[in-house]
């Protein structure tokens, strides 16, 4: 078995896979994967906050703050100030995006399905484990060896 490069292969499985959802996603509903996510985040959760929403997406407030724009355009959602919190501001599904998210969920059961079609349960299993992982501990891992293989008299 070849070396594993995982730095690497993450980042080109992840470029490949949303190219090519973000692509065929746009052309079908309109919509790119991440405004999608958030449609999905609202049908199980409806009223998070733009806070909460760009956490769980992993993206910072002002790049969520366009795709929410566009989606707010579109009929899709709606900001709603909070009645107790006037900082919190609430991201609610309008019935087009609530009838969006149903339609395109079976799109990404049939990618999930088919990308792990060649796996054994088990081997799933290890895939979910390592994701996991690799989303809970990525912070420290890259902080504790940047810091200790500094690249000394750099320029920034």
């Amino acid at each position: 078995m070849s070396k594993l490069r995982i730095f690497h292969q993450l980042q080109a499985a992840h470029a490949a896979l949303f190219r090519a959802a973000d692509h065929h996603l746009r052309v079908q509903i309109g919509l790119g994967s991440a405004q999608q996510a958030i449609l999905f985040m609202l049908a199980k959760k409806d009223g998070l906050s733009l806070g909460e929403v760009a956490e769980r997406l992993h993206i910072g407030k002002s790049g969520l703050s366009g795709l929410v724009d566009r989606m707010e355009a579109a009929g899709l959602v709606e900001r709603t100030p909070d009645a107790e919190d006037g900082r919190r501001i609430g991201l609610h599904l309008l019935p087009a995006g609530r009838e969006l998210a149903e339609r395109s969920g079976p799109i990404t059961k049939a990618i999930n399905a088919e990308l792990l079609e060649p796996f054994s349960s088990k081997e799933r299993e290890t895939i979910a484990r390592f994701l996991d992982h690799v989303t809970s501990h990525s912070e420290g891992v890259v902080a504790r060896n940047v810091s200790a293989h500094s690249l000394e008299g750099t320029t920034q």
